[in-house]
């Protein structure tokens, strides 16, 4: 019993240290909501204690968000300017795939981000 615990302990611990979470620099592509243009740029995410300093450089443009999440998502409500919304990403197949929308929006738009 002993050894069939501490084999489903190694192989729980083992996955868990393979899991990614978000922090890194990434290029980033997405569409705007509603089926809106495309559009990409560049995300930096970095540890803040326990949330995630998140900025795009999108076409010139710095996006500045708080994010808060783990190795599986991160939910992310960013500003620019007068400009505020909300992202949620999860990782997928070694990027992160996901949605966001404008502030009292009513459609969303689209986001990947891949490791640089």
């Amino acid at each position: 019993m002993r050894a069939l615990i501490a084999g489903c302990l190694a192989v729980i611990l083992t996955g868990t240290a393979a899991l990614a979470d978000p922090v890194g620099k990434y290029t980033v592509a997405g569409t705007n909501p509603g089926g809106g243009s495309s559009y990409s740029g560049t995300v930096t995410v970095t540890k803040t204690g326990d949330t995630y300093k998140v900025t795009w450089n999108i076409a010139g443009t710095q996006y500045n968000g708080t994010g808060i999440g783990n190795d599986e998502f991160i939910a992310v409500s960013y500003t620019s300017g007068g400009n505020t919304g909300l992202a949620l990403l999860s990782e997928q197949d070694d990027e992160w795939k996901g949605i966001w929308t404008y502030a009292g929006g009513t459609k969303i738009g689209t986001e990947v981000w891949t490791k640089k």
